[in-house]
């Protein structure tokens, strides 16, 4: 396998040091290792995780550090990364998230299979505290038209798991306000971007039950509803699918949490 390929992360205070050791390694332990991995520092961090970050950026020189002044959000500080991306296959994850060994090899394979896809996913596990804990699978989709009827409901790839064309996500404008990859996908979809799921799990997601408060309240349903309102201008859904798609995710995000947890848990999960 010849592709050159980049990968982005970004990383800001809050980040466990040990995690993001757990994360880096599961990205220089691949079996097809990346060309480059772009880290973007979102604001100054703690002293631990720059002494982390100079750690492996001495061990592999192909780590590049993208300095920012300032926190800016998950969005504006994957923009910033995707500039320095010196390769059109970029593959995503998280800084607190641990890929499987050949996540990389079998997303590069399906790309040099099938050369008119734009985004490549994947399924993921979600685990509490080690891997040997996972809770859930977030199952997706596997072909393009079941991906663009599924993204119209609910986010049609996995974020963390994710690799795509630089050039497509540029086409779109890149990464837009909160939710950033929902409205990254509403976009390309309806742009005609081609996307697929491998129907298997290529990343560890790190989960805690705190995931359920943070999706929880007015503020966020209010974000919701500003997607969905873009999803209804730009005609990527209808007026009936907008109107089902406000009154479920209202109702999921003024829940109580604990009814909000069992509801993600039995319903979006398998």
């Amino acid at each position: 396998m010849t592709n050159p390929f980049s990968v982005l992360l970004s990383l800001y205070y809050k980040e466990s040091p040990a995690f993001l050791r757990q994360s880096l390694d599961s990205i220089f332990r691949q079996t097809l290792l990346p060309s480059e991995v772009i880290l973007v520092k979102d604001g100054p961090l703690t002293a631990k995780l720059d002494e982390t970050i100079e750690e492996y950026a001495l061990r592999y020189p192909q780590l590049k550090i993208i300095p920012l002044a300032k926190n800016g959000g998950l969005g504006k500080a994957l923009n910033e990364g995707l500039k320095y991306c010196s390769y059109d296959l970029v593959a995503r994850m998280d800084t607190d998230d641990i890929s499987k060994p050949d996540r990389f090899e079998k997303q590069i394979k399906i790309f040099q299979e099938h050369p008119e896809l734009d985004v490549v996913g994947a399924w993921i596990e979600e685990f509490e505290g080690d891997t040997s804990k996972v809770t859930s699978i977030r199952k997706l989709p596997e072909q393009p038209s079941e991906i663009y009827e599924y993204g119209k409901k609910r986010s049609p790839i996995n974020h963390p798991c994710v690799m795509y064309r630089k050039s497509a996500v540029l086409r779109v404008g890149g990464y837009h306000k909160f939710p950033e990859d929902y409205y990254l996908w509403g976009y390309m979809l309806k742009a005609g971007c081609k996307f697929y799921n491998i129907q298997e799990s290529l990343l560890y997601f790190r989960f805690s039950r705190d995931v359920f408060r943070r999706r929880g309240g007015w503020s966020y349903a209010m974000k919701e509803l500003a997607l969905q309102c873009e999803l209804l201008r730009i005609g990527y859904i209808n007026y009936r699918r907008f109107v089902l798609n406000v009154m479920i995710r209202f109702t999921t995000r003024m829940m109580p949490n604990r009814m909000r947890e069992i509801f993600y848990k039995r319903m979006l999960r398998k």
